[in-house]
């Protein structure tokens, strides 16, 4: 109406007045008659609406009402998980926070490594998260919309409305790209806008499963060593036929769930791939599935993974144990240069250490016994000149290098500003549903 349009006030009034005034038995009996799910409700709303009849849905496809509802549903999608992941890295900053100076055992091949502390660890979780949040933000401000294109992306039915005016075509696409919230539109479509976009759009969400899956895997594993747990309730059973069991239930099903979510990228992919021309209908039913469900699924994980943040648990005392069978090997060296420094040989003191060494892993592999190889230190006489010393050799905290301090200026200088913009939403704790 605004460009010159013969559209009356009182049919926009009456289409207004009747926007929630929806007769789904009639839209569902007239999509089973016409097989078309936007004619069945252009009729529906047509007979609610007699006097704008003529106009509804002038010059539009179907696309126009399906696709740039998508997008809109896209982009408010990612408004909803955005600050559910902002909350998961605020609760995990603490945990890495408070824990940042804790010694712990570190491992690559799942082999016991050199010390890392338990907030250090964190913050491997943590930095993945982080590259999900500006992934996430990324790709929701990508989105452009696709604005009013046509039946095949050409304007042409516009270009007939407007008697040719080319500047009335653009400038409508402008207005209602604008009263949709985007600052964009793409420039070119076919029917539809291209089916890359949803391919974006799942490579991030499959990409922050694959984090997830990760972090609740590396629990999981911390939970069988009895280092770190998740929330287990006062009444929580565990298992129905051993009842001291504790499973780590809430990390296995954030397992579980991201792992159907890196899946579902699959379909977008093979949809791209086989879109003919301006476009085929073969990727209707698989992008109702395949993108609802992606967001439900990185929604429940991100909830659920708040919950395990929330509450985890920690136990020192076995940590500090765990380092105490493994911290004697890793000594040695120390022990070497100590040895040297007063007055020492350094190849008669590795020959010797290989030795006590070797008998005290025998300890350990053969025997089930305690790693005495400390003891074996302190009882051979050559190591004489360093036995005062030897506590001080094994304090754990001069094994974990900086990981406090890249702890505190990793969460001062990249997580807590990133977290910024959703600081009025991250209050509320999450209570764990069945």
């Amino acid at each position: 109406q605004s460009l010159g349009l013969a559209i009356t006030d009182e049919q926009i009034q009456e289409m207004e007045a009747n926007l929630d005034n929806i007769d789904f038995k009639m839209a569902a009996e007239e999509e089973k008659k016409l097989r078309h799910d936007v004619m069945a409700h252009v009729h529906t709303f047509a007979h609610c609406c007699p006097k704008a009849a003529a106009i509804i849905h002038l010059g539009a496809t179907s696309c126009y009402v399906g696709d740039n509802t998508d997008l809109i549903v896209l982009r408010d999608g990612f408004n909803l998980l955005l600050p559910k992941l902002a909350r998961v890295i605020s609760r995990l900053a603490d945990f890495a926070e408070k824990y940042a100076d804790l010694p712990t055992l570190g491992f690559t091949h799942y082999q016991p490594a050199q010390l890392t502390t338990v907030g250090k660890r964190c913050c491997l979780w943590i930095q993945d998260l982080c590259m999900d949040l500006q992934n996430l933000e990324r790709a929701r401000d990508d989105l452009r919309f696709r604005g009013v294109k046509g039946t095949t992306g050409t304007q042409a039915s516009f270009l007939q409305l407007f008697e040719g005016d080319h500047s009335k075509v653009e400038e409508l696409d402008r207005i209602v790209t604008a009263k949709a919230g985007f600052k964009r539109a793409y420039m070119v479509t076919g029917q539809t806008y291209s089916r890359k976009v949803d391919i974006e759009v799942l490579s991030v969400l499959a990409s922050l499963g694959a984090s997830v899956h990760k972090i609740c895997t590396d629990i999981r594993l911390l939970a069988n060593l009895k280092e770190i747990e998740e929330p287990f309730e006062k009444d929580q059973i565990g298992s129905s036929a051993m009842p001291y069991k504790r499973n780590p239930m809430r990390s296995e099903r954030c397992c579980s769930l991201a792992r159907h979510l890196m899946t579902l990228v699959l379909d977008p992919l093979q949809t791209a791939s086989v879109q003919w021309f301006e476009r085929t209908l073969d990727d209707s039913a698989n992008r109702r599935v395949c993108l609802a469900e992606a967001f439900l699924t990185a929604d429940i994980i991100l909830s659920t993974l708040q919950n395990i943040s929330e509450g985890l648990v920690v136990y020192p005392k076995v940590i500090e144990r765990r380092i105490r069978q493994e911290l004697p090997f890793m000594a040695t060296e120390n022990i070497i240069m100590a040895m040297v420094k007063a007055g020492g040989n350094r190849q008669d003191c590795h020959e010797k250490i290989r030795v006590l060494s070797q008998q005290a892993a025998a300890v350990v592999k053969q025997e089930g016994g305690d790693n005495d190889f400390i003891a074996r230190v302190r009882a051979d006489a050559y190591f004489s000149p360093i036995h005062k010393q030897l506590e001080s050799l094994l304090d754990p905290s001069s094994f974990t290098g900086r990981a406090p301090q890249q702890v505190a200026k990793f969460l001062k200088e990249e997580v807590r500003p990133a977290l910024i913009p959703y600081q009025s939403k991250m209050s509320g704790k999450i209570e764990l549903a069945l």
